[in-house]
């Protein structure tokens, strides 16, 4: 840029040396002579001081050394969407194609073109797109009114993330002129909302929006949102975002919402978003929650809060009560959950036992860390949990006959399944008891015997195994029991309480406690 200033210049975004700020002040700072732009970086370690100069307020920064002073001509204020379009997906002519000549008829006259190919050929490649990723290309504006529409109307996906943009007027500028626009993603550019709030039909057709480190507040998400009528995808990450208001004309289509840390959210604001009718997938990693609470839900009911929710990430939080678990089981429509790295699901040695726990407490769950959790893992998991806690039951008033329950208000509230889990498979009986390691059911050795049906001339072997043995580690010891290798062997089981149906043990990868394992099956081997 030159070194002549324009009252506009303020607020505009604009690039330097790479870095992103925006335009505070525009005039002179004297001593020294000359224009200067004072910007307010993006990256405050990138500034120098608040915007202040020796003594003088210029701009005001929201950090301290958020700020700089600037000559004009070392700003880049960016280019128009359409030349940031041709720069990125026109292919090039060499010069001989350059140069050929063509005879075209303009009315009742022949005409001599140059280039006229070339022409053609730039803007057929540009009607033809429909995904198009102008990522950190500095797109500060619309550019030349109907251009966009006329050069690439087909558009349907626009990646605009970390450019220059600075107010929602440019976007719209763009919007406008991509009718059938679907998905748009603005994330990392700062955002001045319009003059003007009517915008009927300008992202009429847009199904995804993606908003991540904008700075939007939530007032101005559903600004947004009543802009698009058919949003099915927003994604506000990173944005430290106060939930203050409840939708109530507006999200009412959307299926995800993402709002992955924005460290001010808590559990009272969640429930002002509760009742989005459509709403399918949440995501809230990283926003520092502990807890959740569905209040109109008894034991063993279910909330009436996020109706259509099926899958939440609740990854990077704070979870470190079992409580949590127990209320994502109010959910009526929840299948699936992530809740890595979390203080009660650290990735240590008890890790396939919280596994367990949390199956066991959540009984709608279908796939949990993005592992689906088949049959065999969830009666396991159960079976378990209900011998786990089974001790506990009987202090706290359980008792084989349900008619003889009394079961305290406390052991429910810890153990909401528990009394299904005794319906599902029957109240533990004193023999199951008496053997009872709480939190080490993972370690307890099976007694199984060892058959090899294809060699009659082998003996049957009994042998203890820790049920947490991987079907790879019995191999490995068959391996060198029997002179065999690994990759021959083919193991099976059969349970005496169902004589002749054989399980194939066949992920190596898994445990004899995940195939449901039980003392007294019979490990058949084959080579």
């Amino acid at each position: 840029m030159s070194d002549t200033l324009t009252p506009d210049v303020i607020g505009r975004r604009v690039e330097v040396n790479g870095e992103h700020a925006t335009v505070r002040f525009a005039g002179v700072v004297p001593p020294v002579a000359g224009p200067w732009l004072g910007v307010e970086w993006d990256n405050p370690e990138r500034g120098k001081h608040d915007g202040s100069h020796e003594g003088t307020v210029y701009f005001k920064c929201r950090h301290p050394t958020g700020g700089s002073f600037v000559r004009p001509n070392k700003v880049n204020f960016g280019t128009d969407f359409l030349t940031a379009i041709k720069n990125r997906y026109v292919l090039e002519d060499g010069p001989e194609e350059d140069r050929k000549e063509q005879i075209v008829t303009l009315g009742n006259k022949p005409v001599e073109t140059v280039g006229f190919d070339s022409l053609m050929k730039q803007q057929s490649q540009l009607s033809k797109l429909q995904e198009v990723s102008l990522r950190n290309c500095a797109v500060s504006c619309a550019g030349e009114k109907g251009g966009v529409a006329e050069a690439c109307p087909n558009i349907r996906r626009v990646d605009l993330s970390k450019n220059l943009l600075s107010s929602w007027d440019e976007v719209i500028h763009i919007a406008d002129q991509l009718r059938h626009l679907e998905v748009l993603n603005l994330s990392e550019n700062k955002l001045k909302f319009p003059s003007g709030s009517a915008l009927t039909g300008t992202f009429s057709a847009l199904k995804v929006l993606v908003l991540n480190q904008t700075g939007i507040t939530w007032a101005e998400v559903l600004r947004c949102a009543a802009w698009c009528p058919g949003l099915e995808e927003l994604y506000l990450e990173s944005n430290n975002i106060v939930i203050s208001e409840r939708p109530t004309d507006v999200l009412q289509t959307v299926k995800l919402l993402d709002l992955s840390s924005n460290q001010l959210i808590d559990e009272n604001q969640l429930y002002l978003i509760a009742h989005l009718p459509r709403l399918e997938q949440l995501i809230l990693s990283d926003i520092g929650i502990s807890s959740i609470h569905f209040p109109d839900a008894g034991i063993g009911c279910k909330t009436s809060m996020f109706p259509s929710l099926q899958y939440l990430v609740v990854n990077d939080n704070q979870i470190s009560q079992w409580s949590f678990f127990n209320e994502l089981d109010k959910l009526p429509s929840l299948r699936a959950l992530s809740c890595l790295r979390n203080p009660l699901t650290k990735e240590d040695k008890e890790a396939n036992m919280t596994r367990q726990l949390i199956i066991a407490s959540i009984g709608q769950l279908k796939t949990l860390n993005k592992c689906e959790i088949l049959p065999k893992e969830r009666r396991t998991a159960e079976l378990d949990y209900r011998k786990a806690f089974g001790n506990e039951w009987k202090q706290a008033g359980g008792h084989q006959d349900p008619d003889k329950n009394r079961l305290s208000e406390e052991f429910l509230r810890a153990h909401p399944r528990y009394q299904f889990l005794c319906l599902k498979y029957g109240a533990p009986e004193d023999w199951e008891l008496k053997t009872q390691q709480p939190f080490m059911l993972k370690n307890q050795l099976l007694t199984l015997k060892i058959k090899y049906p294809d060699q009659l001339d082998q003996k049957v072997l009994e042998k203890q195994l820790p049920g947490s043995m991987t079907i790879q580690k019995v191999k490995g010891w068959l391996s060198r029991l029997l002179k065999v290798p690994v990759s021959d062997l083919l193991l099976s089981y059969e349970s005496p309480k169902e004589p002749g149906i054989e399980i194939k043990l066949e992920n190596d990868l898994q445990s004899l406690r995940f195939y449901s394992v039980e003392n007294e099956d019979c490990l058949l081997v084959r080579w």
